[in-house]
């Protein structure tokens, strides 16, 4: 049966990609998100995936970019469904927020065909997503430095948080951590699993730009879901992952230059030293400690910060499943 997203649309054994038209720019001309479907030769689940829902975040496109070229849908069994460029606006600004309307796209779900820039989006990428059996919603940490994780935001009471559990240990093969905590409302990884698909969001890292190391990451987790989930012939494996099931952030209490004591994915204990705060001369102004026993997770990328400014933040409450 011939599957079709947007302008994209491809029989079984076929890949094609085309647009999917949301709405006009600020002259009046149309604008579209980059698509495409990969429909195998056999029957199966689907899988969908997004990349760019935060219009800095780009190591997400660098997955799509060089995964999609490797899956033959000859030897598929199923269906992918791709939106490879979310937020159409932030993408052109190299932006995090949609400047349309200042909002940040991964707090839009599930959209209103009706509504703001953001909203319209975001419904027309979720009536996409919830067309599948399973989602990726690929992210990094915006350009802040963080580790190689991956977060199932639909708390733990929600009835499908083991499948994403399951999902998140299939696609972490090579990042190793989780973060399980329930999201803000309005993510995708949040509202899908509403609709009963089981949704992750992993976080490739954080950089200006991309980075090869979590990009090739990402490539491992999206194959290794495929090949678990017999969208590919080949056995993909479930591996130990290292879950935080909290998350604290801390702030600098005056103003200087961060120098930070662990590096990210260290474990630390409560009342380490994280990181202190000097003077331009090297002069210690402040130290800051963990309160608590975690994983050092991730950190701001300028060293430059005022009173309040966020800095550093520990994965806590860890365990492995």
């Amino acid at each position: 049966m011939t599957t079709t997203l947007g302008t994209a649309s491809a029989s079984p054994g076929e890949m094609d990609t085309g647009r999917l038209e949301i709405g006009e720019t600020r002259d009046g001309s149309s604008f579209s998100l980059p698509v495409a479907v990969i429909n195998g030769a056999q029957a199966g689940k689907t899988l969908y995936m997004q990349a760019v829902s935060d219009g800095d975040e780009l190591n997400g496109v660098g997955v799509l970019n060089r995964v999609v070229p490797q899956i033959d849908p000859g030897t598929l069994s199923g269906t992918i469904l791709i939106v490879g460029i979310v937020n159409y606006h932030a993408f052109q600004v190299a932006e995090h927020r949609n400047p349309i309307d200042d909002t940040k796209m991964n707090r839009a779900y599930p959209g209103n065909e009706s509504g703001t820039s953001s909203e319209r989006i975001a419904h027309a990428t979720f009536q996409a997503a919830t067309r599948a059996d399973l989602i990726l919603d690929l992210h990094q940490g915006s350009t802040s430095r963080m580790i190689d994780e991956v977060r199932v935001r639909c708390g733990r009471r929600h009835r499908v948080h083991d499948e994403c559990l399951e999902l998140a240990k299939v696609f972490g093969v090579e990042c190793g951590h989780v973060l399980d905590q329930k999201g803000p409302d309005g993510q995708l990884a949040r509202a899908a699993p509403d609709e009963g698909i089981p949704t992750i969001d992993p976080e490739l890292g954080g950089c200006v730009g991309w980075d090869e190391t979590s990009i090739e990451k990402g490539v491992a987790g999206v194959l290794n879901v495929l090949r678990y989930y017999d969208f590919l012939e080949d056995d993909g494996a479930a591996v130990r992952q290292t879950r935080a099931s909290g998350f604290e952030q801390h702030g600098s209490p005056c103003g200087g230059l961060v120098r930070f004591h662990p590096e990210l994915g260290d474990r630390v204990a409560a009342g380490d030293v994280l990181f202190d705060v000097t003077t331009p001369f090297g002069e210690r102004k402040a130290e800051v400690t963990a309160d608590a026993d975690g994983i050092f997770w991730r950190t701001r990328r300028l060293p430059q910060v005022a009173t309040g400014e966020y800095v550093c933040s520990v994965g806590t409450d860890i365990d492995t499943y």
